[in-house]
């Protein structure tokens, strides 16, 4: 049985930690560890923390010698790791209790399967559930696949070999770091999407997604784009040329725009359902 790396990167959410401590524990998959990496909360996030995992050795907590932001710290969660899969899970959200077992058994389907990902319910602040996030689907892989629109999201695990063959998460990254890891990934093998709900996205007045700084994530998702543009050599999107320094985001995003046009995506539909 592989083992699991779920990976918890906190910043003050230790009052929502327990539905997401609870869920974890609940797993019908039995063979996993956590690894907690908080970025010096000024909340009581470590305190709550430790009292929730105790002197369970499954799960281990690492404190950043200072607040260093998401990438950094996701990062750091990685390097940790110790498992053949690996998952983050963000404290203030959930899974259903056999996310992991789903996400195993998605895994060992084909040889060329690096990474798996589900559909996601979205939750209120007590965590009840309400919308399925419905954009979610099976995508066709291919190097002009930026995840615009957004079709890759949690619940997401892939191979740790897989992850070592790229140059990491992007420590630097305040925001856009999940969008860095897929498409880096991407680069070295296939993502199967798991047709079921598997996590509890909580909504809440301060989570990160729902926060005031929208645009420098719209930013930061745009520098991401650009360097992959860059990483895979790619100088031309839809005959257009790709800048060589980044200006606005506006001008990566309209690069872009094709994709979101019906007979693209139609296109990408079927490709995907044909695997070709």
């Amino acid at each position: 049985m592989n083992k699991i790396s779920i990976l918890v990167a906190n910043y003050n959410n230790g009052k929502y930690f327990s539905d997401c401590y609870d869920s974890i524990i609940s797993q019908s998959y039995e063979n996993w560890e956590v690894v907690i990496v908080d970025d010096r909360s000024t909340d009581d996030s470590v305190q709550m923390i430790r009292e929730l995992i105790r002197d369970d050795s499954r799960f281990r907590l690492f404190i950043n010698e200072k607040n260093e932001g998401c990438g950094y710290t996701k990062r750091k969660c990685v390097e940790l790791a110790t498992g053949d899969f690996c998952a983050f899970l963000d404290p203030d959200d959930a899974l259903y209790d056999y996310a992991l077992e789903c996400c195993a058994d998605g895994m060992m389907k084909s040889g060329k399967t690096i990474a798996v990902y589900s559909k996601l319910i979205f939750c209120n602040a007590d965590l009840m559930p309400g919308e399925v996030f419905g954009k979610i689907k099976q995508i066709h892989n291919s190097r002009y696949f930026f995840n615009i629109p957004i079709q890759i999201s949690a619940f997401f695990m892939f191979k740790r070999s897989a992850y070592e063959q790229t140059s990491g998460i992007n420590p630097d990254l305040k925001s856009a770091v999940d969008q860095d890891l897929y498409l880096k990934l991407l680069e070295v093998g296939e993502a199967r999407f798991i047709n079921e709900v598997l996590y509890k996205y909580r909504i809440h007045e301060h989570g990160i997604s729902q926060s005031s700084s929208k645009q420098s994530a719209k930013d930061s998702f745009a520098r991401v784009i650009l360097e992959t543009m860059k990483r895979r050599n790619i100088t031309t999107i839809h005959h257009r040329p790709v800048p060589p320094v980044f200006t606005t985001s506006k001008e990566i995003y309209g690069l872009l725009e094709y994709q979101t046009k019906i007979p693209y995506r139609l296109m990408s539909k079927i490709r995907s359902t044909l695997h070709i």
